[in-house]
């Protein structure tokens, strides 16, 4: 008979599913041996937003209702000419710089001066198109240039060959230099310096400042006033007595000389172009134009 209890084996104990039990200092933990297969993710959070970016935020929006607010900017008022004395259109437009010209100006008042274009009085008000600086476009940057490889030493004689290549025109541009014809001057009109070539350059010069007149007219009143001498003078009427004699073809006083002085022209009275140009500017500041005037004006 076996002694009391030694060498007998102690009773397996069935462990339980799924649980170990591990002592730590007397106490049993439990732990799971098989992990959940349904475990749910942690959730996404929300960025955080820093003092920096609140800031910006802010701004942009204050900058935003700033923009909103402002008032849209008035858009420039055309600017005016009042006439004076003197004055014709195609002086304005000269003066004042109208790209067109008087008639540009003539057009863009039209309503204002009425069917007749020369007859301006002091004190209308004119609206001007003055020439607007044409914005022009810039020229392209300059390509940066790239570097290139060192190329390798060439021979003497390819050298040589290369330097009479560029001495040596090809025969093609030799003869195409050759039968290149010299541009011709451009032509400049002239004029005899005479009555008939003196009325001639007054046409041209008032037809480019918009004064009007004719041949007939012109010379009809020439020969009334003067007799075709352009160093006429009249010594004996009211403007003589005043000190202010009329002078030249058509016999305009100083003052009204300088009134109506038409630029491009001589400041001299005696000049005829500018004499006869002067004075048909004054005939159609008041008449409307030479051809209107026949007798004393």
């Amino acid at each position: 008979m076996p002694a009391n209890g030694k060498h007998r084996r102690p009773k397996r104990r069935p462990l339980a599913r799924g649980i170990a039990l591990a002592s730590t200092g007397g106490a049993a933990l439990a732990l799971p041996l098989v992990a959940s297969a349904t475990a749910h993710a942690a959730p996404r959070t929300a960025p955080e937003i820093t003092p920096a970016i609140a800031t910006a935020n802010a701004a942009a929006n204050v900058s935003q209702k700033i923009t909103e607010s402002l008032p849209a900017a008035p858009a420039a008022a055309p600017k005016t000419y009042t006439v004076v004395p003197g004055d014709s259109l195609s002086m304005i437009a000269y003066e004042q710089g109208v790209r067109g010209g008087w008639k540009v100006l003539y057009r863009a008042n039209h309503a204002a001066v009425g069917d007749n274009p020369s007859l301006i009085h002091p004190g209308l008000k004119l609206t001007l198109h003055r020439n607007s600086a044409a914005s022009q476009p810039k020229s392209p940057a300059p390509a940066q240039k790239s570097k290139a490889a060192k190329p390798a030493k060439s021979s003497s004689a390819d050298r040589a060959s290369r330097s009479e290549q560029r001495t040596a025109p090809a025969p093609q541009a030799r003869q195409t230099q050759q039968a290149a014809p010299a541009a011709a001057p451009a032509a400049v009109k002239s004029y005899t310096n005479d009555l008939d070539g003196w009325i001639r350059e007054s046409l041209d010069v008032m037809a480019q400042h918009g004064i009007p007149g004719s041949y007939e007219g012109i010379h009809r009143n020439i020969m009334r006033e003067s007799s075709g001498n352009p160093q006429a003078i009249n010594n004996w009427d009211s403007n003589a007595v005043a000190g202010t004699p009329s002078k030249g073809l058509l016999q305009v006083i100083e003052p009204t000389f300088l009134a109506y002085h038409v630029p491009g022209t001589s400041m001299d009275m005696y000049d005829p172009v500018a004499n006869i140009t002067a004075a048909c500017n004054y005939a159609a500041d008041k008449y409307g134009s030479i051809d209107n005037v026949f007798g004393a004006y």
